[in-house]
């Protein structure tokens, strides 16, 4: 016999159509079929071993989901704790924060006019369309709130939490800003001012100069803080982006102040980019572990594919297959009240690095 025979251990096995199969046993026997279908049933394995692994997950979260529909998936992540932290743009928390407010958004069409679009004053997502007065009506009751807290500088992580508690108090309504205010996960925003939040605290200072101050820098330290304290993390990443390298420069910059850090264990990215292109939202895990963002014996997994298509199927399948597995963690337990993020009752320093103890 060959000596190829080795490779060829375990045969692709052909799906059939099985009208009674939930998400999680499709995923199961997507495992023995080909490309992107057995990358997502990879990522539904490795994001269980994340849940029973002792790990500090991070969530990366880019692209247009919470227009796109997906915002309530990504509170029933967030309530109950399948993460641990998340790592946004700006503009999922705003479309988040519109229709957690009542407002929403509407089917459309990429063929339309957009000048008649413009005319009428509606924005467009691709496929999705929004009223653009009640997004102006948005950022004014952002700079509305901006105004009422104390005038010094904000991590984008205290201000998010305090715009989660206010929307909660206000609406009672679920969402991605509202989960993470009551579960109290950290939300980091590291291009805040690239969203209409950022330009909702704009106009906050246009009223007063002393207004609308976010300390990026400040979120660089407590997220790699976060490392240095709980070095063993994982890292799942929504469309790349600026979330993406937030998330993997953690562990690089905690690794500067302690080189025990060693990157993510584990890892999944839903991505459309490809890396050729040379851009760090398709850049591979593989390129990622030569920064040392990742351990070079991470488990990993990329599927390229649309995040409206895999985090469905994705989210409903551990929902059912890591149902015992979520209940039996002990999530890292967070104080997000004070000025300073708080781990398991014991603060982060504010404004450097902490050293872990020898």
């Amino acid at each position: 016999m060959s000596d190829k025979s080795r490779f060829l251990k375990v045969p692709v096995e052909p799906l059939t159509v099985d009208p009674c199969a939930g998400a999680s046993e499709l995923l199961e026997r997507m495992e023995r079929i080909s490309f992107q279908g057995r990358n997502l049933a990879t990522a539904r394995r490795i994001w269980e071993r994340m849940l029973a692994g002792d790990c500090t997950i991070f969530l990366g979260l880019a692209g247009a989901l919470s227009a796109g529909g997906l915002r309530l998936i990504l509170a029933h992540l967030i309530e109950h704790r399948y993460i641990d932290c998340l790592v946004s743009t700006g503009a999922n928390l705003y479309h988040d924060l519109h229709e957690t407010r009542g407002r929403r958004h509407y089917i459309g069409s990429p063929r339309e006019n957009d000048a008649a679009l413009q005319r009428d004053q509606i924005d467009r997502v691709y496929d999705t369309y929004a009223n653009e007065l009640e997004f102006v009506e948005n950022d004014e009751w952002i700079a509305a709130f901006a105004l009422t807290l104390e005038r010094r500088p904000y991590s984008s992580r205290e201000f998010l939490y305090r715009l989660g508690e206010h929307l909660w108090k206000e609406t009672g309504r679920d969402g991605i800003l509202t989960a993470a205010y009551r579960a109290a996960v950290p939300i980091f925003c590291p291009a805040i001012a690239d969203s209409s939040i950022g330009m909702g605290l704009s106009q906050a200072r246009h009223r007063d100069a002393g207004s609308g101050h976010v300390d990026v820098i400040a979120d660089i330290i407590e997220s790699a803080n976060l490392v240095i304290r709980r070095p063993r993390t994982a890292s799942v990443v929504l469309g790349g982006g600026t979330p993406k390298n937030f998330i993997n420069q953690a562990t690089v910059q905690a690794e500067f102040y302690d080189d025990r850090v060693g990157g993510h264990r584990y890892a999944i990215q839903i991505v459309t980019d490809v890396p050729h292109f040379g851009g760090a939202s398709g850049a591979s895990l593989e390129e990622a572990q030569s920064w040392g963002k990742l351990a070079t014996d991470a488990e990993q997994v990329t599927v390229h594919a649309d995040a409206t298509i895999a985090l469905p199927v994705l989210a409903n399948a551990l929902a059912a297959s890591a149902k015992d597995t979520v209940a039996a963690r002990k999530p890292l337990r967070f104080d997000l009240s004070g000025r300073t993020l708080s781990v398991e009752g014991r603060a982060l320093p504010a404004a450097r690095f902490e050293e872990r103890e020898r």
